[in-house]
């Protein structure tokens, strides 16, 4: 027998005690000092954003408010006051943190900044490159300045000439008397479109390394009762639902392989109450490639089985999977309006009265009759219409 004497040297009782204390030590500030706690912890790993996004849930999660990258509120580090925690801006991706220190205190000794000449005008040139800049705009840094963020991206490499034609002349001892600093922004930034609401969060994962500002879920919640979808913690702790669809956005994918050379990952998913991990195995692994990209919204068919042994060990399985993007944008084949009275058959008039190709049915049903018809005619109906009518207390059950 060799595991007692491995026992008693591979963790023997000094290393025992020792991590005890460290244990108690950090579960107590924790438990009473939870901004400094986290502060500190988060700064102390202000480049590994993997650990970022962990904390920032737990953060989430005993409900503290976290003030999203902003450069006229934030700081190059974590830190706190009062009523609110505040991101590092030196914890995006590409931003440098000595040279975002640097305009902290430029901002700290000066006011904040008004618009973006009055950025370009008082920050060095060494201090804002490119990537640096891309990573703020990405993160929405500068939402309180100017929050077309694309607009901003693009006029990226306007504001590097800016800021070193401003340092040139500040060196040579030249001003500009007659422009105003919103003339200037509507000069140097390009008047475009902003990015879409998923382009805009994916730009931000890439610079946060999680979504802070919003969940890409949101954007598709409208079609979350008509495919029955609940949330991952709901059906992972209630043992009598053993099958379920859960929509969630992939933060991570980790590729491994078997014993036996097989493929499978490790999924890093979120969705609307938290972060949680799936195994998907190398068929289903092998027929979704295209679809399990870090950023992608997908639903997701699970299967939960539970042993009949005394452990009751659970198991869940990856059934089959879909971009909900695809769900969303789906043609309407069928619907069902279950309705109390006439009447309520003018209000959903004016909202499919074109022709289409969903079939429409109608239920009346009251204290006096039921009556269930369909139309002839097939109508074009699409979410936005779903929902409104939806909004006006109309039941509408999608087939």
């Amino acid at each position: 027998m060799k595991i007692e004497p491995f026992a008693e040297y591979g963790f023997n009782k000094s290393h025992a005690a020792a991590y005890a204390i460290i244990s108690y030590q950090t579960a107590f500030l924790k438990t009473y000092y939870p901004k400094e706690f986290f502060a500190a912890s988060m700064t102390m790993d202000i480049s590994n954003q993997n650990k970022l996004s962990e904390f920032h849930e737990e953060l989430k999660r005993i409900d503290i408010n976290v003030v999203r990258p902003d450069i006229n509120r934030c700081f190059a580090d974590f830190q706190f006051d009062n009523n609110n925690f505040y991101y590092a801006l030196g914890g995006i991706k590409s931003v440098g943190y000595e040279a975002i220190s640097n305009v902290i205190k430029e901002r700290n000794e000066n006011g904040e900044f008004k618009s973006v000449n009055d950025f370009l005008n008082r920050v060095n040139p060494k201090d804002i490159n490119k990537l640096q800049l891309e990573g703020l705009v990405k993160a929405g840094a500068f939402d309180s300045i100017n929050n077309n963020r694309q607009s901003l991206f693009n006029s990226i490499p306007n504001f590097i000439l800016k800021t070193k034609s401003i340092f040139e002349n500040k060196a040579a001892d030249q001003i500009d008397l007659f422009e105003s600093d919103e003339e200037q922004d509507n000069e140097i930034v390009h008047n475009i479109i902003d990015w879409k609401f998923e382009e805009r969060l994916s730009k931000e994962f890439e610079a946060v390394g999680f979504f802070i500002s919003d969940h890409p879920l949101n954007q598709f919640t409208e079609i979350f009762e008509d495919y029955k979808i609940q949330d991952y913690a709901n059906f992972n702790s209630r043992d009598e639902i053993k099958d379920a669809n859960i929509a969630a956005t992939l933060l991570k994918l980790q590729e491994r392989k078997t014993a036996k050379g097989n493929s499978y990952a490790v999924l890093k998913l979120t969705d609307l109450a938290g972060v949680f991990e799936l195994f998907v195995f190398s068929d289903i692994l092998e027929q979704n490639r295209e679809v399990l990209i870090e950023g992608n919204s997908i639903i997701i068919t699970l299967i939960k089985t539970i042993s009949n042994d005394e452990s009751k060990s659970k198991r869940i399985n990856v059934q089959k999977i879909a971009p909900l993007k695809d769900l969303f944008n789906k043609p309407i084949d069928e619907i069902t309006f279950n309705i109390k009275s006439v009447k309520e058959i003018d209000k959903i008039s004016v909202l499919v009265n074109e022709p289409g190709s969903t079939l429409v049915k109608i239920n009346i049903t009251n204290e006096n009759s039921n009556i269930s018809f369909k139309l002839t005619n097939k109508r074009l109906i699409d979410r936005k219409a779903v929902n409104m009518i939806r909004n006006s207390d109309i039941s509408a059950t999608i087939q």
